[in-house]
């Protein structure tokens, strides 16, 4: 029996049938990731979780995601930044994972520091020594290949932040690290040299003075030589320690390199994986995987999306919910709520429990559907089909439910809600077999109800 994982009881709340397994352990490493395809709200539990939080960590993507927190009514976007820097007592990790772009980065930083929240974080931000580095020409890459693509496939709809061509140059082991920019400086330059020669051989119009480039690299080591670290060592010390840690999934399970629905995904993996791959933490440390899921379902960008609402109910949700990426602005496509994609995230990420967000935006509804399975040419489907094509042809089964048509908005606890409400949250759970944590009734990080 592992010493670090003691079974304390079994406690059946309130608000369903779920029985949830409360344990006792050494480290406590709890993990959050989107549940559909991102943007469901992770920053906001991230947040709360981060309050009594030691490390709050990031493992994957760059600065594509985009991560929304409310504090004293005023919005916070991050995308590099992990989510829990606002707290002044947690250290904040960007992990060996994470694609950064310097200037970004530092533009961020710039940014939620004029809002008056975010103060000190040069003592509580730790980078990846590890972690590779994305240039602005990635960035002009990343929009030239899309650009091919459209005429050929169809777009793809990045987010034209260079992180597809910087983990392209990671696997095909032509990247640049962080430590690199401490190394000798004459191989830095041939790095940067031959990586440029390439991306200019694809792309003619390409033109890149590396000369400036190598200049940046050099100014930006010394802003960030004291944030950088052994951040596997690091962390791995604080899960020996048993310090309490968070880590932030970026992006979402959907939009997984490997599980995703592709080739419309992100360049990395999403899914619980990656806190092992991205962040040097061991499989036996992770203790709790929390499915961040939207009371309805949204997507950025190209890509089959079978609940979706190409109608007037579409647009209520988008107008309602304020669905526009925090990234690119871009307006989402939105839809019902689909178990069949929440229900394969649960299998692939092993949740522990659900956070359910924006439930506050369903309240003038008369009627709510659920999208439950799908049928295609008539046969009921066990699974997500694995092609796009096949995806773009199902025929959702839907089961409907009576709106609850009373305001949610600021509900702290789950038997306050207005019975249908409460009714839509077993259904749910009921569905996917998992149980549901937390209810989002609103932006504000006080907007939530803890059920258990």
């Amino acid at each position: 029996i592992d010493g670090a994982i003691v079974c304390i009881f079994l406690q059946i709340y309130t608000c369903g049938c779920i029985a949830v397994s409360v344990a006792a352990m050494a480290s406590r490493v709890a993990v959050v990731i989107g549940g559909q395809w991102g943007d469901e709200g992770k920053g906001k539990l991230v947040d709360l979780l981060s309050v009594d939080a030691d490390l709050v960590c990031r493992c994957n993507g760059g600065n594509n995601a985009g991560h929304t927190v409310i504090v004293d009514g005023v919005s916070y976007f991050f995308h590099l930044l992990p989510s829990g820097i606002i707290n002044p007592h947690c250290k904040s990790v960007i992990g060996n994972g994470v694609v950064i772009h310097l200037p970004g980065l530092f533009s961020e930083i710039e940014k939620n520091e004029a809002k008056g929240g975010l103060k000190g974080w040069q003592e509580r931000l730790i980078i990846s020594s590890r972690a590779h580095l994305v240039f602005d020409f990635h960035q002009e890459v990343d929009g030239l290949i899309e650009q091919e693509k459209a005429k050929k496939e169809g777009s793809l709809g990045t987010t034209k932040k260079g992180i597809g061509p910087t983990y392209a140059d990671k696997c095909i082991r032509s990247g640049i690290r962080v430590a690199d920019l401490f190394g000798d400086p004459k191989l830095l330059l041939d790095k940067l040299s031959l990586l440029v020669e390439g991306y200019v051989k694809r792309f003619p119009s390409l033109t890149v003075d590396v000369d400036a480039e190598f200049k940046k690299c050099k100014e930006y080591a010394e802003k960030i030589r004291p944030m950088v670290k052994d951040t596997i060592f690091y962390v791995n010390q604080a899960v020996k320690e048993g310090r309490k840690i968070v880590v932030e999934g970026a992006n979402a399970s959907l939009l997984d390199i490997d599980f995703g629905t592709y080739p419309f995904v992100t360049s990395s993996n999403c899914t619980a994986g990656v806190v092992c791959t991205g962040l040097g933490v061991p499989p036996r440390d992770i203790k709790c995987v929390y499915g961040v899921m939207k009371a309805y379902t949204t997507r950025v960008g190209g890509g089959a999306f079978p609940t979706e609402l190409n109608n007037e109910i579409g647009e209520k949700l988008r107008k309602i919910g304020k669905e526009f990426g925090v990234t690119t602005g871009r307006p989402r496509r939105c839809g019902w709520f689909d178990v069949m994609v929440a229900r394969y995230s649960a299998m692939v990420n092993g949740f522990t429990s659900i956070a359910l967000s924006k439930m506050d935006i369903l309240d003038t509804f008369e009627e709510i559907k659920i999208g439950v399975g799908y049928k295609l040419h008539g046969v009921e489907l066990d699974s997500m089909p694995a092609d796009q094509s096949s995806l773009e042809q199902v025929e959702v089964v839907y089961e409907s439910v009576p709106g609850w048509n009373a305001s949610t908005t600021g509900i702290k606890s789950f038997s306050d809600l207005p019975p249908r409400a409460q009714d839509y949250v077993k259904k749910l759970e009921q569905l996917l077999g998992v149980a549901i944590q937390w209810i989002g009734t609103g932006p504000s990080r006080d907007d939530m109800i803890q059920v258990f």
